[in-house]
């Protein structure tokens, strides 16, 4: 992240903590990391990573396609204008909503579940989701191409799939893999892709392949993308990719404020923001990076606490800083993706402001919400 510190409490004292803050330089050099890596593959945006608008009209700019995993998804896409080839629909368990709008925007659907293909609107494009029965090395909640995951179908049925999408008269586009998210181990990308590779006796040649996303931050992705583009030739197919974290992860901070300490059989250092800001942690058992933004001599080891009464509203552990005082500003890096998207209302905490930093000043992309935003549509309407 290059916004510089200053810039920072100048955020969080005009806007007030907590705070998600981006950096628009970092969301476009992961753009440009993709391309470099992937070179001609179509690149979609895993819209549930991060759906705030100012984000998606940026990408969209970029000829950055959406994949979208429900009906609110479907209809930012369509309010930002991305139509047709821009768009793939996704997901287990698709409503009729999610049929008809897709069909009317001209969507690519992706195939979950053999019985889809008769739900399908006349006419569609379609992928068929392929799983590959692997254990790959990130949290179970994350790992999606397991045998025992909700997704997608054996590798034994797709083919009888690609079949039944032509006699229904739909395109039988190719087949689409996604093995989950933050996976830290190249090698699981290369299992998968032999998986596919196996398909190509049964299934002749097809137009795209989609090889999905989740590689973790850091990742080889010229490594990557090197064998998904090898997989992609041996169908004879052009390649797909669908990053959603790794594209605005680096680019996002959770800005908090220390509000005391406290030690019981641990130290801590008590924050303004917690699970209901950022459920990563509790959620995945994801740890994500810290920067205190004060300096004092000597540091000590703190977990660091939100305000839920919950034992697991927890950011981090066995984090060393400077020791906190009440006011000092703290920043959570690699919070781009599932942070603002998962915030909640719960104990009618009102969600955070979004800002994003360009050309050295700020831009408020979502207003913070009040306790009154949050409980209007529970009243009767007088």
């Amino acid at each position: 992240m290059s916004i510089p510190a200053d810039a920072l409490h100048a955020a969080a004292q005009q806007h007030g903590t907590p705070l998600y803050v981006y950096d628009a330089a970092e969301l476009d050099a992961s753009v440009d990391r993709v391309r470099a890596a992937f070179s001609d593959a179509r690149v979609y945006y895993a819209m549930k990573a991060n759906p705030n608008l100012s984000i998606l009209r940026r990408l969209h700019a970029q000829d950055v396609g959406f994949e979208c995993v429900s009906a609110g998804e479907i209809a930012r896409a369509a309010h930002i204008g991305a139509t047709g080839e821009h768009l793939i629909v996704n997901g287990p368990a698709k409503s009729p909503a999610e049929y008809a709008l897709g069909a009317q925007l001209g969507a690519t659907f992706i195939i979950d579940r053999e019985e889809e293909v008769a739900l399908l609107p006349p006419a569609s494009r379609a992928l068929i989701r392929v799983n590959p029965a692997l254990n790959v090395s990130t949290h179970d909640h994350l790992a999606t191409g397991a045998a025992d995951s909700k997704f997608g179908v054996t590798p034994e049925q797709a083919p009888r799939i690609i079949s039944a999408l032509r006699a229904a008269g739909h395109t039988a586009l190719g087949l689409h893999v996604h093995i989950g998210s933050a996976i830290r181990d190249a090698h699981d990308f290369t299992a998968a892709f032999a998986r596919l590779n196996d398909l190509r006796p049964h299934t002749g040649p097809l137009p795209v392949l989609d090889t999905g996303g989740g590689w973790g931050i850091g990742a080889d992705l010229p490594g990557i993308a090197r064998e998904a583009h090898a997989t992609a030739a041996t169908f004879g197919a052009r390649l797909w990719v669908e990053p959603g974290r790794s594209l605005v992860a680096t680019a996002g901070t959770l800005l908090t404020r220390v509000v005391g300490t406290k030690t019981t059989g641990r130290p801590f250092a008590l924050l303004d923001a917690g699970m209901t800001e950022l459920l990563r942690p509790m959620l995945y058992g994801a740890q994500h990076p810290v920067t205190p933004l004060w300096h004092r001599e000597g540091t000590s080891q703190w977990d660091l606490a939100g305000p839920a009464c919950e034992s697991g509203d927890l950011l981090g552990r066995d984090v060393t800083l400077p020791t906190p005082h009440p006011g000092d500003l703290l920043a959570i890096h690699e919070a781009g993706a599932y942070g603002a998207a998962m915030s909640s209302n719960y104990l009618t905490r009102p969600r955070p402001p979004e800002l994003l930093w360009e050309r050295d000043q700020w831009t408020v992309i979502r207003q913070r919400e009040t306790p009154q935003d949050i409980w209007r549509m529970e009243e009767s309407g007088e």
